[in-house]
């Protein structure tokens, strides 16, 4: 894996734990650094603390230890109270949910792509031109007076990437984004996302989408399911290390690896 040795980051955690009110710990001790412009993959099973991570990172959680810092000041509770730092990080990170119409509240796709740019004060004539060319860029032109709830699965996630795109953010994260799509859909979004990529954004995605791993990321973290990053490395070191992926309850025992490609398939054996 490329060394990010003297690289900008973007994001640092010290010692992040993460509990529920009734002491259950969701996060154990993360210590990351996330570097501007790279495609990171927070990889692991269902509940082991990846959407959670995110939620931190977007400062809509915030840790019950250890402290995180985005763009090189703290982020906490107290100082996203602060109008002119709130206004800076919201603009420079966006956060796509798994469930796309947890973030569609417009009674319009063409409001609901304004929304962003217009929370942040943009002139009328700025957030129209915005607009459009979200709306021209992921082909939602057509779409542009529906009322988002009328919308299939697959055109809701694209309403939800356009409404975030608006906004123009350095970093965006997103939650399973593959995660109930059409393969068309899925393929759509996977080339987006190294195409937002190419052109300087950050990419911080979590999935258990094996098959996406080695597209949309240059470095994969694996949660364990005791809520600890017990792995890192390239895609390829972290899909050809099958132990890895059992241990951590991504694969079962049939996963194969073939010329670096990985997949599972059903087995059936004669009696």
């Amino acid at each position: 894996m490329e060394s990010n040795l003297g690289k900008p980051y973007i994001f640092e955690l010290a010692g992040v734990s993460y509990s529920y009110v009734n002491g259950e710990p969701v996060l154990r001790d993360i210590n990351l650094r996330v570097f501007k412009g790279e495609k990171l993959v927070i990889l692991g099973a269902n509940g082991s603390g990846k959407s959670t991570l995110q939620k931190i990172l977007d400062g809509l959680l915030f840790p019950s230890q250890g402290t995180v810092k985005a763009f090189g000041q703290v982020l906490s509770e107290k100082t996203l109270e602060d109008e002119e730092f709130s206004y800076g990080f919201r603009r420079r990170v966006g956060f796509i949910f798994q469930n796309s119409e947890a973030q569609l509240f417009n009674t319009s796709v063409w409001d609901e792509i304004a929304f962003g740019p217009l929370q942040l004060g943009l002139p009328p004539e700025e957030v129209r031109t915005r607009v459009q060319s979200v709306t021209e860029m992921l082909g939602l032109t057509h779409l542009k007076d529906r009322p988002p709830y009328k919308l299939s699965g697959g055109e809701k996630k694209k309403v939800a990437i356009a409404s975030i795109l608006s906004v123009n953010p350095e970093v965006l994260i997103l939650d399973e984004p593959t995660s109930g799509l059409d393969p068309r859909t899925q393929r759509w979004l996977v080339n987006l996302l190294v195409e937002l990529n190419r052109v300087g954004k950050t990419i911080i995605t979590a999935t258990h989408d094996l098959d996406i791993v080695s597209e949309i990321g240059d470095r994969v973290l694996v949660f364990s399911e005791d809520h600890r990053i017990v792995a890192e490395g390239t895609p390829l070191e972290v899909l050809k290390n099958k132990q890895l992926l059992l241990d951590v309850n991504l694969v079962d025992e049939f996963y194969h690896e073939h010329a670096h490609e990985q997949h599972s398939h059903f087995h059936l054996h004669a009696h």
